[in-house]
């Protein structure tokens, strides 16, 4: 099964923001190896925030490696693996933001990378799942202090 986020997406918890979606519409990655949503409406109560446009972009993109890499061959005397390639994946999301009143907008960005030695995706699936779970169920749940944190800078 391949990555697909089905629209609308259920906002996490955070400050201000009261039972947050965000509707997607497809988009088109800046990378062939990736795939891109826009933010084409927003529910719940969002005051302020703007959908995806040219100057203020809202999107979501998710890259596979370009090359998969696979796990090379062992020395066949010491049954040592030397350089073990890693697969890496990332998760982007843009947002168009005013820095200060009569300033330009500028992006930022949360980025997530997620890197995978060749061999563990066959050898230890269960383990590279659980991994997964919890590092997405542990942004779930701090979602809303972590949002607090990004704007006062205490952690």
């Amino acid at each position: 099964m391949s990555v697909t986020i089905s629209s609308p997406v259920t906002g996490a918890s955070q400050t201000g923001l009261t039972s947050p979606t965000y509707t997607l519409v497809t988009d088109i990655a800046p990378a062939p190896n990736g795939k891109q949503s826009a933010v084409s409406a927003l529910g719940g109560t969002q005051t302020g925030v703007d959908v995806h446009s040219v100057s203020k972009p809202f999107t979501v993109t998710v890259y596979r490696p370009q090359q998969l890499k696979t796990l090379p061959a062992a020395n066949p005397v010491t049954g040592v693996i030397k350089n073990i390639p890693t697969n890496n994946y990332k998760v982007i999301v843009r947002k168009g933001v005013k820095p200060a009143a009569n300033q330009n907008d500028m992006v930022a960005m949360a980025t997530a990378e997620i890197k995978i030695p060749a061999g563990a995706d066959t050898y230890e699936p269960e383990d590279v799942r659980a991994m997964l779970s919890l590092f997405i169920g542990a942004l779930n749940q701090i979602s809303s202090g972590l949002g607090d944190t990004c704007i006062s800078g205490v952690l």
